[in-house]
């Protein structure tokens, strides 16, 4: 049988949305249109705006509604510096939309402004918007979790693999493709955990892997592998971004420990999608005959 993929994120996380025990898990995500940014922008403040269909984070652009103070003149301040003056006398507040994508950042005066410039980038395809999570952060930049789930050669889920992707300098995404780092969990996690949490932690994010697969096998009975996109925010909530169907595994060669890429590598040689390796072989030696 061939392995299954699945490239629309709507329709994945319709079906994850259908187990009332994982839909925890999702945030608020809707199908674009300018009605639902201006409801999750009053909400949540922040939201994502991505390709229904996509990879490597391709397309993915953030909106921000921040409430800025003018001066008198009616000058903008700077966008990293939206707070209040409060010895600046006669200064009013004005709301406004920051739209970022890759290193970019433009400012619109009202939602209508914003979504105008987004309909010209989305081009008429299908895109999502998405409540946007307050990430942890390693060395000043946010971090999100990749979390690989794999049917094992007894044919059960079994999580094989977990890393933590952190975002280039002014990037809007973590993926490795857009400039980010790969770092161990271990090293992310220690710097906001103690040991304890820290294996909890492991543990839940291993268990939800193997739930999040069981459910997509309730619609999708070929899956074979998922890719799990995981943030955790400063409450050390889990937040499950999105599922990859076909999901990077040569990454994991990266990390000192090689036995975690090695069962990797031999659960999809077991279910079909890498090929056997065959043990290199020592070249013949020649000898040559004495006269």
């Amino acid at each position: 049988m061939r392995i299954q993929r699945v490239s629309s994120k709507w329709a994945k996380t319709a079906v994850i949305l259908q187990n009332r025990l994982l839909a925890i898990f999702i945030p608020e995500t809707r199908k674009y249109k300018m009605e639902h940014l201006s409801e999750l922008l009053e909400v949540y403040g922040t939201v994502y705006i991505k390709p229904d269909r996509g990879t490597y984070g391709t397309g993915v652009m953030r909106a921000e509604r921040r409430t800025v103070h003018l001066s008198p003149s009616g000058q903008q301040p700077d966008l990293e510096d939206t707070s209040a003056d409060s010895g600046v006398p006669e200064t009013r507040e004005q709301v406004m939309y920051i739209l970022r994508y890759a290193k970019d950042a433009e400012v619109y005066n009202s939602v209508e402004e914003l979504h105008a410039a987004l309909i010209s980038k989305i081009k008429g395809r299908p895109y999502l918007v998405q409540q946007g999570i307050d990430l942890l952060c390693h060395q000043g930049r946010p971090f999100d979790l990749r979390v690989l789930t794999q049917k094992n050669p007894a044919g059960a889920w079994e999580t094989t693999g977990m890393l933590g992707r952190v975002a280039a300098p002014q990037k809007v995404v973590t993926n490795y493709h857009n400039g980010g780092s790969i770092v161990s969990v271990d090293a992310l996690f220690k710097e906001h955990m103690k040991p304890g949490e820290m294996a909890k932690m492991i543990l839940q994010l291993k268990s939800l892997g193997v739930k999040i697969a069981t459910q997509l096998e309730t619609a999708y009975p070929g899956l074979k592998e998922i890719g799990l996109d995981v943030a955790i925010d400063q409450h050390h909530d889990l937040w499950l971004l999105e599922v990859n169907t076909l999901p990077a595994i040569m990454v994991f060669k990266m990390f000192p420990d090689k036995s975690i890429y090695r069962r990797i590598h031999r659960y999809a040689v077991a279910y079909g999608r890498l090929k056997r390796t065959r043990p290199a072989t020592r070249p013949r030696r020649k000898f040559l005959s004495k006269l």
